[in-house]
């Protein structure tokens, strides 16, 4: 099955059940870099990538004596992963497992290797209430709609990259391409001038699975300081103008799936997206 089958596979507004089995797993990615890694001051040790050859999210390295490992999250088939540098990994299967399973196996496996128990951190945000209740891992999600799910976080890993790569010239320029736990969004952040305030002028741009906003993926572009609602040109195709909260263009998965060619297509979108923005702010 191609990408575009992929995507089209389940419905996006089936995705709300998957996503918040998938949403709680990551938190333990993010445990395990908050118990291990050294903390900075925008929360970026706890960030994500996400892996477009093994499709799977993984932690930031983690040094282990005289090795260094990863904490994998494959979302289908959904198991964690523990591989360091010339070994064999170590998978541990989540289906039908609880949280406190996957955690008590995490704890054992990291003290092992003479590393911190992620079950000693606590989350310092609350997660949405369709998150925090989930018990186990794929008690009801289908197998296609976690599939379809990880095609859609290729999908914004793939278009991300390019869109950062397209304007690495600019200073300073784009962030890595990183999964944020917390929101369970994936994106780059365009900074287009040194930090000096609360208004120090970006463009982000990054697709979240589903939010309150929206009961299914999209992508967006946020430029920052917030443009001003009453005075926008037309939202670039196949997108519309969000302006409850933050006014950004948005283009939902079921707009998406209307495009021919689609990461070509969504690529010509963020960056026409990013141009008005830029426009917008240095107006």
């Amino acid at each position: 099955m191609d990408l575009e089958d992929s995507l089209r596979a389940c419905a996006p507004s089936s995705l709300i059940e998957a996503r918040a089995i998938a949403h709680k797993a990551v938190q333990l990615l993010a445990m395990v870099a908050r118990a291990n890694l050294k903390p900075e001051p925008d929360d970026s040790h706890s960030n994500l990538g996400w892996d477009v050859a093994s499709k799977r999210f993984l932690t930031q390295p983690i040094a282990a004596g005289n090795n260094t490992l990863t904490i994998g999250l494959s979302l289908w088939p959904m198991h964690l992963d523990i591989s360091r540098v010339n070994e064999r990994a170590v998978t541990f299967d989540l289906d039908r497992r609880s949280f406190e399973d996957a955690l008590h196996w995490l704890d054992g496996q990291l003290t092992q290797i003479g590393l911190e128990p992620a079950s000693k951190v606590s989350l310092p945000y609350e997660l949405p209430e369709a998150v925090a209740r989930v018990e186990r891992f794929l008690p009801h999600a289908t197998s296609n709609q976690l599939s379809t799910l990880k095609t859609w976080f290729n999908l914004a890993q793939t278009v991300l990259s390019d869109f950062a790569k397209n304007h690495a010239d600019l200073t300073p320029g784009p962030s890595p391409v990183r999964c944020w736990p917390h929101h369970f969004d994936i994106a780059t952040y365009v900074q287009l001038e040194p930090s000096g305030s609360e208004t120090t002028r970006g463009i982000g741009a990054g697709m979240s699975p589903g939010d309150d906003s929206y009961s299914q993926p999209y992508f967006y572009v946020n430029p920052w300081p917030h443009l001003a609602a009453s005075d926008l040109p037309d939202a670039p195709h196949p997108g519309h103008w969000h302006t409850d909260g933050y006014v950004g263009a948005v283009a939902t998965a079921e707009q998406i799936l209307t495009l021919d060619d689609i990461p070509d297509s969504l690529l010509s979108f963020i960056e026409s997206a990013f141009a008005v923005g830029r426009a917008q702010l240095d107006a």
